[in-house]
Formats: structure tokens, sequence, C-alpha cells
């Protein structure tokens, strides 16, 4: 098991765009796959993308089955996305409060698209296609921003719906 160190909001390499991977099921990825699971269940995450531990690859990872960060949200399967594409199924936005283990300790509400179809590649190489939509759909979002080399903060309409997830509880309800 290695916990690798998550990068932080400011670092340069979070800002940088990933590149796709062209060779799946080496013992490379098998290992970077590890590396970030195990990390994202450290940090009690809900996802995790490459970029947030260095590696600047188009692999992100998530899931939600009993997390303590997330105690009301439906849950959603490991999932392993790699070189995704995401388009949305209508023009239809909602705004929801998001957090990133690259940008502790703080949330902000952030309007994403409600519906989303993805598509990418297991890390064997087998094709994944799903329409989602919820917090699914939102967390899919997020995680391939980091891809693009975008943090949430990025996204936030009003500066006035982000700050320490301590002095938004009562509003964030979290």
């Amino acid at each position: 098991m290695t916990i690798r160190k998550l990068l932080r909001m400011g670092h340069p390499l979070l800002h940088e765009p990933s590149y796709p991977v062209q060779e799946f099921n080496t013992a490379v990825l098998d290992a970077l796959i590890e590396d970030m699971k195990d990390t994202m269940i450290e940090a009690e995450g809900a996802g995790i993308a490459a970029p947030q531990i260095g590696v600047l690859w188009q692999v992100v990872m998530f899931e939600i089955d009993d997390n303590p960060r997330y105690p009301n949200e439906e849950s959603i399967d490991f999932t392993v996305l790699i070189n995704p594409e995401i388009r949305p199924v209508s023009d239809k936005m909602s705004a929801g409060w998001e957090a990133c283990l690259s940008v502790p300790g703080m949330r902000g509400l952030v309007p994403r698209f409600k519906s989303v179809r993805y598509c990418g590649f297991d890390q064997k190489g087998d094709k994944i296609e799903r329409e989602v939509d919820g917090f699914h759909a939102r967390v899919v979002q997020h995680e391939c921003d980091h891809l693009l080399g975008i943090l949430y903060p990025q996204r936030i309409v009003d500066m006035k719906d982000f700050g320490f997830s301590d002095e938004l509880a009562d509003k964030v309800g979290c």
C-alpha cells in the first residue's frame, strides 16, 4: 500500500493538461492505479485524478460507499476511467457544494451539468460508457476537470460561496 502526497492548490502541475494513456494493462499503470486508490481511501475522497499525485496522465477514479465526507450521497461503484470524454446530456445545470483533496478544508458552490454521458477505458483497455446524473455526474466532471488543469474554485461564480468548510457548515449542511 502506497499513499502518495497530494498536491495542493498552487502547485504548478495541477494547472497543466494531462496526456492520454497509450498502453493499458501494464505494471506501471497498475501501480499508479493502486497508489491512487490507496491515497483516495486514506484521504476519504470521493474521487482522485492522477495529476493530484503529480502524474500528468488522463486517469481518474471515483467511488462512494459509506464515505464519511459524503454521508448523504448515493453510492457510486468503484470506477477507474482512463482517457475520458464527457458530454452533457442537456443544457440543464445545478449548483452544488464541492470540496477537493487538493484544496483541503475548503468548499465552494459550483455549477455543473445535471446529467452527462461519459466514456473512456478501464485499466485493461476495455471501453466504459455511462449516462449519469446527480452527484455521480458532479464527481465525474470534477475529477475530469483535473485532467484539463482546472480546480473547482475556478468554476465558482460568486466567491462569497467559497470558504473554509467549518465556516460554511450552516450554509452547506456539512
